[in-house]
């Protein structure tokens, strides 16, 4: 216990106290001049201490301080029912719907893409160029029309939002998956060939379990990747509900302690889905046999 203590946790929480030291320093420096326009024009002057700690309570300031965002996270996923449009908790499982929705899609198509690529050499040659080429156009760019070309039709709500997140989470799967299917060494392909083994064979018995290592890291990236694609695609159009929609709702109101507590929000969702996505790789990998990662 000791030593993981030294080892993870105290890294961990060094950083943790590092950061918390230069938000608060950050907050002082960017909330300062507006606190300043308020002194003077109550004609006060306050100490040095009275002033850093009015930075730190600004009803709407540049920057918030961390208790300020704690403050209002805390209030807002536990002080309230969680049903209702002022919790975090109801707004979080509005963004998770089209995230979950998305990163299945993406990554079934990323897995298909890479199993064609590798099995047909004309693929790799005229669509992974092209799968390359689509991630270099911002996803800001794309979103809005999605949204508009869909709602046109009359098709809005949970599906176009997953299509954007689908857009951004195929792409690291399909690499990834490419990557692990060709990993084994060409002494165990000649091996398969060796026992006569079928290419659904070598496929299933090789390929399948060298590549898990690679499509589990992939899929990290990838969940996460479409929990932003979530939290965009709720930008344009106008949402009420979801991450994205509170932090519309707080640029149109300047309430910025809510929007990085939205922020906090989307964070802890990210984390808590990239780890629910390395268990699920922990013990596929110990089911199938596959080469620890």
């Amino acid at each position: 216990m000791t030593d993981r203590l030294r080892d993870k946790i105290l890294p961990v929480l060094t950083i943790l106290t590092g950061i918390v030291i230069a938000w608060y320093a950050f907050a002082v420096v960017l909330n300062g001049p507006f606190q300043r326009d308020l002194d003077r024009r109550a004609g006060e002057a306050p100490g040095t201490l009275e002033f850093v700690l009015k930075t730190w309570a600004q009803p709407k300031p540049t920057l918030p301080a961390p208790h300020q965002v704690v403050e209002t996270f805390v209030k807002t996923t536990f002080m309230v029912k969680p049903w209702t449009r002022r919790s975090l908790v109801y707004h979080s499982w509005v963004t998770l719907s089209s995230t979950f929705v998305g990163f299945a899609f993406g990554a079934v198509l990323g897995i298909l893409i890479a199993v064609g690529i590798v099995h047909f050499a004309s693929l790799d040659r005229s669509l992974m160029p092209w799968i390359i080429t689509s991630q270099t156009i911002p996803i800001l760019a794309i979103a809005p029309m999605v949204v508009v070309v869909f709602a046109s039709i009359g098709i809005t709500g949970l599906f176009p939002k997953a299509l954007i997140s689908t857009y951004l989470s195929f792409f690291p799967v399909a690499v990834g998956m490419v990557k692990g299917l060709r990993s084994p060494e060409t002494m165990h392909l000649d091996l398969m060939h060796t026992y006569n083994a079928t290419r659904a064979q070598t496929f299933w018995k090789l390929r399948v379990p060298a590549s898990l290592p690679f499509l589990f890291a992939s899929m990290k990236v990838a969940v996460a990747a479409s929990l932003v694609g979530a939290i965009v695609a709720e930008l344009p159009t106008g949402a009420v509900a979801g991450i994205g929609a509170k932090l519309l709702s707080g640029s149109y109101y300047s309430q910025t302690i809510d929007i990085w507590a939205a922020l906090v929000a989307g964070s802890l969702v990210a984390i808590v889905l990239v780890a629910l996505v390395d268990i699920a790789g922990r013990v596929t990998m110990r089911a199938m046999g596959g080469r620890p990662a």
